[in-house]
């Protein structure tokens, strides 16, 4: 299952998954109209999202389904966070929280009854965002080329919309669900620019922790990565850029 498979590779995935910027948290907390006192986390992962948030003193709940992934986040979570082995769907609403946040991690949930689900964990009035975004060349010439040395063993190594919704449609999956379910109002979409430069190594240590190569059989996938290294510059210039979705819970859901 592609959502349980990076607990394999929780130091990568730790080491090589770029860390979001301040303006992310400044978009959530601009949107609440203040720091959020509590929040539950969808998806945690190694933390890469929880120190965002809880560097502002916020209390977390920081939920994640991987072992592996958990201890990673464990070994730096600040005080205010608490670490809880669990996925989404096995979640209960025993307490409810002011914002409901998920760092790409929202497309391994199960569609049916997801925001139902959502809207149960929030206080009336409370936030939920969403943060994703594509991992990608910006070199038009280098993304050519590694497409080409990646094409004998994956065509696509891109997580598609599970709704269709085409790239470049004005607004977005997740936004869209959330504009079409009553639970929810006041959705809005929110583009934050991250833009990186790596080196090669750099790069490839992070397409060791995409899901799409995570599949591959083990000789598959080291030769695959040895095609893509050998095109690749000395420094990999990367658009990574977070488009992040709000919505508030309607206060009679």
């Amino acid at each position: 299952m592609r959502a349980l498979s990076f607990g394999a590779v929780a130091d990568s995935y730790d080491r090589f998954r770029p860390d979001y910027p301040r303006a992310v948290y400044d978009t959530v907390a601009d949107y609440a109209g203040q720091t959020p006192r509590t929040a539950l986390e969808i998806g945690a992962g190694t933390g890469k999202a929880t120190r965002l948030f809880a560097d502002h003193g916020i209390e977390i709940t920081a939920t994640e389904p991987d072992e592996a992934m958990l201890d990673k986040l464990r070994a730096t979570a600040a005080p205010t966070v608490t670490a809880v082995r669990s996925a989404f769907e096995d979640l209960r609403p025993e307490r409810t929280y002011a914002l409901v946040y998920v760092a790409a991690a929202l497309h391994w949930t199960r569609p049916e009854g997801r925001w139902p689900r959502v809207a149960a964990l929030l206080e009336p009035g409370g936030v939920f965002a969403a943060l994703g975004g594509p991992f990608r060349l910006a070199d038009a010439e280098v993304a050519a080329a590694v497409h080409a040395a990646r094409a004998p063993y994956l065509d696509s190594d891109e997580v598609l919309p599970p709704d269709g919704t085409p790239e470049g449609a004005p607004m977005q999956w997740p936004g869209t669900e959330l504009q079409a379910c009553d639970l929810f109002e006041d959705v809005r979409q929110v583009h934050v620019e991250r833009r990186l430069a790596l080196s090669a190594d750099e790069y490839v240590g992070y397409l060791r922790t995409v899901s799409a190569y995570l599949q591959l059989p083990e000789a598959v996938r080291t030769r695959a990565f040895g095609a893509i290294a050998r095109v690749l510059p000395e420094t990999v210039a990367i658009n990574a850029d977070i488009t992040v979705h709000l919505a508030r819970r309607r206060a009679a859901a």
